[in-house]
Formats: structure tokens, sequence, C-alpha cells
């Protein structure tokens, strides 16, 4: 963010666009005047009706999560609930209908208008790609493409041709090829910047060459979820245009983590996730897979192995059914950009953790999640942390970049602070969806009074 004292006009914030910052935020700030005012007519009008509303939510999420993790017919049992629960908010949202709808365009007119203002405003991401600088088009680019990944996504996108075109070596990985020494070579060869077109368990084995070779990464979104394209701000839907990275980019430098000697760059899940992952059917039928283990999984404890690790604050905390652990933390605390990391260069491991005793628990979990915040239960811990080890008396499963390992353990997790220079368009955001989500608190709506005056803005909205 802006110093205290930064002008609002800086190089490349001319003031007509500076005029349509501070309007974004006149906006937010009427706008979250009428969700404030608009929440207590609600309240004033109906306290009993708002508060069976909120208990049909919790209801029909906590019903569907049940169906899904339960087998047999003890799971019919939540469907006259459920259908009662429904027909409540649906009388309860047209006896408010009114409200409702205005209350919904406020809400979205201040998600749009908070975050068009705290992307736009001096010294944001949005301005120019958070700590990044232009880049020269790559004297010798290269780009290794999977064929098989994504179902086939180079294919139908003809990369080998669209690299061509832009002066970029394509190099085909074969099924029997190991990739990382495919890219040792290309950089043996030359290549100052290297390419992966593939999911991000191959994205993470060329970005660990890429880090010792101290060579610029560009991930293409040739897989199947693409999650680090996401958290990079890419679209993960213009599998070409990502290619402009070698000839029109810009650089920045990004955490890699690192399990064990492996590197990673999204996550390491142990436990439930683990579990699913390593059937072999999960590749073809994620879905699939899910709805069929799940069940299973969940009718007996559902802890994994013996994990053993230290919980801040928190003395004699065991028993964990799910352990993720992220290359920089993920934001979990809001719908928008949920699943997703703000910041790729904190420094900083993410940790989740959380302990179930089976199908009631994990829908009590998800329920409770949707509607408050889940550290209140008792059963979730979420920190962030430089190292972190992991202790078992047996090899653990882990979903690594979601492919499935099994290592011995102790685990030992490390981050690697600017370990890894990559490349973007530079038309694309550069941001990920959790970047600059602003909440509806106190701290943002100061902020966003700082910025319709004028002024840099104190907090950092959802940042």
């Amino acid at each position: 963010m802006s110093s205290p004292g930064a002008p609002l006009d800086q190089p490349g914030h001319t003031p007509r666009k500076n005029r349509r910052v501070q309007l974004a935020a006149v906006a937010a700030l009427v706008a979250a005047s009428g969700i404030a005012w608009l929440t207590l007519s609600m309240v004033a009008n109906d306290p009993v009706g708002l508060i069976l509303a909120f208990g049909s939510v919790f209801v029909v999420v906590y019903s569907g999560w049940f169906l899904l993790i339960r087998r047999g017919l003890i799971r019919l049992l939540v469907l006259p609930p459920a259908l009662l629960a429904i027909i409540a908010l649906f009388t309860y949202g047209y006896d408010q209908k009114y409200q409702v709808v205005v209350l919904a365009a406020a809400l979205a007119i201040f998600g749009f208008a908070a975050r068009y203002a705290a992307r736009n405003q001096p010294d944001s991401a949005h301005t120019i790609h958070r700590r990044a600088r232009p880049a020269q088009p790559a004297r010798m680019g290269v780009l290794i493409i999977n064929p098989h990944s994504g179902g086939g996504k180079a294919a139908r996108f003809n990369l080998t041709e669209e690299a061509r075109k832009r002066s970029i070596e394509p190099l085909l990985l074969g099924r029997g090829d190991d990739l990382r020494s495919l890219a040792k070579r290309a950089v043996t060869r030359g290549a100052d910047v290297i390419g992966m077109a593939g999911g991000d368990g191959s994205q993470a084995l060329v970005a660990a060459v890429a880090m010792e070779e101290d060579v610029a990464h560009v991930c293409v979104p040739a897989g199947t979820r693409n999650h680090f394209a996401l958290d990079l701000g890419l679209d993960r839907d213009d599998v070409v245009g990502a290619l402009d990275a070698f000839t029109d980019g810009v650089e920045r430098r990004i955490d890699l983590a690192r399990l064990n000697e492996r590197i990673f760059v999204n996550n390491a899940s142990l436990g439930i996730y683990a579990r699913v992952v390593q059937s072999d059917s999960y590749r073809d039928a994620k879905l699939g897979t899910w709805r069929q283990m799940l069940p299973d999984m969940m009718e007996r404890e559902a802890y994994c192995c013996d994990l053993e690790f230290d919980v801040p604050d928190t003395k004699d905390w065991a028993g964990a059914s799910l352990v993720i652990v992220s290359n920089n933390p993920y934001q979990l605390r809001r719908f928008r950009g949920a699943g997703t990391r703000p910041h790729l260069d904190t420094g900083r491991l993410g940790i989740f953790t959380t302990r179930l005793s089976g199908a009631a628990a994990v829908a009590k979990l998800v329920t409770l999640g949707t509607i408050a915040q889940q550290r209140r239960l008792g059963s979730v811990r979420q920190w962030s942390s430089l190292e972190f080890e992991v202790r078992a008396s047996e090899p653990v499963a882990v979903g690594l970049d979601g492919e499935a390992l099994l290592l011995v353990p102790p685990l030992r997790f490390i981050s690697l602070p600017g370990a890894l220079r990559v490349r973007v368009p530079r038309n694309s955001t550069g941001v990920s969806p959790a970047w600059g989500t602003v909440p509806l608190n106190r701290r943002n709506l100061w902020a966003l009074v700082r910025m319709a005056a004028g002024k840099p803005a104190s907090a950092a909205s959802g940042k």
C-alpha cells in the first residue's frame, strides 16, 4: 500500500483514473450505508422470521452434505426437514422480496465498487503486477508440452504451432520421458525462459529446474484444474494467451515450497484428500471418486494415520482428519476468492488442519463454515509458518499438487521465499481472485473513506 503521505497522483495514475477510484469508494460507502439500513429494517420488521431463515440455511446445507457423505436409507431421514427448510426460505424471501432484492443489489455494488477502488488505487497490484517489472522478450524460449494433460488441451489449442509462431521452441513430453531431465537439457542448451503446458504437478517439476538454474518460468494452463495459473492471475480459459509471457510479459519473484526434497507450487495434503488421490480412478473421475470413497471413510474415525505435529498455542491437539500445507496461505474466510491465495510472496507456509469424527461432524463443519467462522468450533486450526514438520510411525499418503505419493516420515515442509522468477503476460491481471477482496468491516470502511477523500488507504482491504 501507499505510504501515509504519498500523493494520490503517482506515475501511472492519471487524474481521471484517480477520480474513478474516488467515485468507486463513494459508491461503496453509499452501498454499505444501504446494507446497514436494510439489515436493521429486516430485523425490526420480522426478527423471528430472520432467525428462522438463517436456521433454514443451516438445515439445507447440512442436509445436502449429509446426503453426500452417507449411504443407505438413513440418508433419506434428512429429506423432510430439508424440504420444510426450503419452504421456509421461500416464504421468508417472498414476504421480504423487495428488501431481499435491494439488499442483494447493495451487496453486489459494494463488492464491485470496493474491489475496484482497492485494486486501482496507487501502488496497488492491479496497476502493474505486484512487485513486477517489464521483461525483455525471451532470447531462447522453450515450452514443454504435455499432450495428455487436461484431456488433450495442447492439441485442441494447437499449442505446438502457436509456440512456433512466437519463436518459442516446443518440446513434446512423451509417456516415458523424464520431465525434469527434459527441462534440464533445455536450460543446458541455452533456454533463458522455460514454460510448461500441463497440470500443477508438472508445473512444480519445471519450476524446480527454473529455480535451480535461475531462469524465468512461464505457466501455461493446459492442465485440468490449473490452480497455480489462477493464483498467478492468468485467464485459465486463454491457454494460447499465456504464451505472450515469452514475448510481452512482466516478471516477478514468487515463493516455492519444499516437502523433504520435493518442490511444490500449490499445496500438500494429508488425510482424507490424500486417500482419495491415491485411488486409481481419481484422475479420470475426480467427483465420482469422492462420492464413492467419502462415505466409507466417514463411517469410521476420519483421521489420517497417527500424524503428530505442533499447533501454536494449543496442547494435545491430535486426531487430524485433514492437513493442508500450502505455498503461501489460502483465503478461507470469505466466499469471494475462497480457496485461492491473495499473495505468492509472503515467504510463509499456510497450514490448515481439522479433525472430524464421522459424517455428522463433516456436515456440521461445512455448514457452519458457510455462515460463521469455522475456527470457533475448536476442530479447525489455521496459521502460517516458515517451517512445519509432521511426524508419524508409518509411511504417509500425500497429495502433492494433485500427485499421489507415499512418503516416509518425518515430513519437513519449508518455504523458499522469492525462489522462482515467474513471467505472466503484460495484459493479465497478475493477481488471484482472493487479492483485493474487501470485507465489510470497520477497518476497510475507514480505508474507503480515505480513498473517497483522495487520500491513500491506510487499510489493505482483504490482503
